[in-house]
């Protein structure tokens, strides 16, 4: 009977028959059936397609994720145990060579006296730049001393060495961070951006402006120096660095540079992932 209806339908002939019109309209329904069955295995093969794409990305994204946080973490352990040979080893050679030249100095005579003065004072300020740096370098004294105070201390351990002058603001009310990693993290990316200025800049002014706002946390630093054309600049290192560890704590990050316009990069660290607790 379906090869009739077939041969009827091709050939254009009209369905007479009350029985060729019901087994039409059968027809009908079992491809419009066969249809709709498509359709819905195809919506439901493009839904699980996508759910396993979605998945395997999720699973990409927290292997990355899970990965710049082992390396940061790597990273900062070195840092600190480099700190601690510093403060430990190296300054402690320091001290005793300044106590040493202190012993000269007292029975030096007159004539050599100026020089020996010099070399005791360039010991002295190797010794306190020693120090600042083995604390800067240490997150568990990032973690005492806190955020802003950290940032305050490296602008003036750079102001020592007389390559720039520093100026640093503060606006807002200070805040207690939840992750303490956060902390470091944002300390991190200002010290890169510190050593790029001090390295290639040439620039005569470092600027810091940290604001605490209803929001977010708001930083801003920028340098008078030559600058440079980010889209020919080759991505080195510390520039990777600096935007994998603010995109590693949720961070907005910008960089902005012209030639002969100075560099500026703005951060902003949302709230949300801050505690409301005032700092004392």
């Amino acid at each position: 009977m379906m090869l009739s209806l077939f041969f009827l339908l091709f050939q254009n002939k009209p369905v007479t028959t009350e029985a060729e019109r019901y087994l039409l309209v059968y027809f009908i329904l079992v491809i419009g059936i066969v249809f709709g069955l498509f359709i819905l295995f195809f919506v439901v093969f493009q839904k699980r397609k996508n759910k396993l794409l979605r998945e395997k990305f999720e699973q990409q994204r927290r292997f990355d994720e899970a990965i710049s946080t082992a390396q940061q973490e790597i990273q900062d352990e070195t840092l600190k145990s480099v700190g601690r040979d510093l403060h430990d080893n190296v300054g402690q050679l320091l001290a005793l060579a300044n106590m040493q030249m202190n012993s000269v100095l007292k029975n030096a005579d007159e004539a050599i006296k100026p020089k020996v003065e010099n070399a005791s004072k360039a010991l002295k300020d190797s010794l306190s730049e020693v120090r600042a740096l083995s604390k800067s370098l240490n997150s568990d004294v990032i973690f005492n001393q806190g955020f802003a105070k950290s940032i305050a201390n490296e602008l003036q351990r750079i102001e020592r060495s007389g390559r720039l002058s520093t100026e640093f603001h503060i606006e807002g009310e200070r805040i207690h961070f939840e992750n303490k990693k956060d902390e470091v993290i944002l300390f991190r990316i200002l010290q890169e951006f510190f050593s790029n200025t001090i390295k290639y800049a040439e620039a005569e002014k470092l600027s810091v402006d940290l604001t605490y706002a209803q929001d977010a946390i708001k930083i801003e630093v920028s340098d008078n120096g030559k600058g440079f054309n980010i889209a020919d600049i080759e991505q080195g290192a510390g520039l990777i660095n600096m935007k994998e560890r603010a995109k590693l704590i949720g961070a907005d990050y910008e960089l902005n540079s012209r030639l002969n316009m100075g560099t500026t990069l703005k951060i902003n660290f949302p709230l949300n992932v801050i505690i409301g607790n005032r700092a004392t």
